[in-house]
């Protein structure tokens, strides 16, 4: 297998995951860390996005898809190519200086971001051996090169995709609660929404299938579970909101 890498051109992935314990949006992130030939003194110490270089015999999709599965095992995802960062500074802070001459990267690569959408328990985080650890949205750590900006780009074009494509539903257990779509919509977009309202709009998407079971282990009072049903989506798909908020 040709194995030659592109040296000025990456994929940069985004992995979005949602809890629905801390009702958080978080992005999966993996430790960048150096110190000095002798160990006397830590270099660079921070976080970034998982990717890597494209290889000659790959496509943009095939590259983001095979970094993706490195970092968390899992393929088959949704994944959204969104945006290409080219600035001819973007790896010319003084801290990526040093990691690039430590990589041997091309000052002047050119990376294509992509953001994953997955369920936070289907990554192992125990064996990963990327040191990968989520981070809510609204906390990130220091970040390194331009990754807080590819973050922040890839969260608004998905606030976007949650309004016109159910694409959110990729976030969630098979098996949800009205109030957990409600809990991820706040969440992602922001914004408080009347629940009475929507539970009437959602439960009414011919899309939305009810089940005959509830919550478990809850102290509460158990809710209805339902499923979304892409078969039956795709096939009444229109190009208008999911749901009007």
């Amino acid at each position: 297998m040709n194995l030659n890498k592109i040296l000025n051109l990456s994929v940069d992935c985004v992995v979005f995951g949602y809890d629905t314990n801390t009702k958080s949006l978080n992005v999966l992130l993996i430790k960048r860390y150096l110190e000095s030939e002798k160990g006397s003194k830590i270099l660079v110490d921070d976080y970034v996005l998982t990717g890597y270089h494209v290889y000659e015999n790959e496509t943009l999709d095939e590259s983001a898809s095979r970094v993706l599965k490195e970092l968390t095992g899992l393929s088959n995802l949704y994944k959204k190519q969104f945006k290409a960062f080219g600035d001819p500074d973007r790896l010319k802070h003084e801290k990526d200086l040093i990691w690039v001459e430590h990589e041997k990267f091309n000052l002047r690569t050119i990376t294509v971001a992509y953001y994953f959408l997955l369920k936070t328990e289907e990554v192992d985080l125990k064996s990963n051996k990327n040191e990968a650890k989520w981070f809510p949205i609204g906390d990130l750590p220091d970040l390194g090169f331009d990754h807080e900006q590819i973050i922040l780009e890839a969260y608004e074009d998905l606030k976007i995709k949650c309004l016109s494509e159910p694409v959110i539903f990729e976030l969630l257990p098979d098996k949800f609660t009205i109030n957990e779509v409600q809990d991820l919509y706040q969440s992602i977009l922001q914004i408080e929404i009347d629940n009475r309202n929507f539970r009437r709009k959602l439960i009414n998407k011919k899309y939305i299938i009810p089940l005959d079971e509830k919550q478990i282990g809850v102290s509460k009072k158990p809710a209805q579970l339902y499923m979304f049903s892409k078969d039956i989506y795709d096939k009444m798909f229109q190009k208008n909101y999911l749901i009007n908020i």
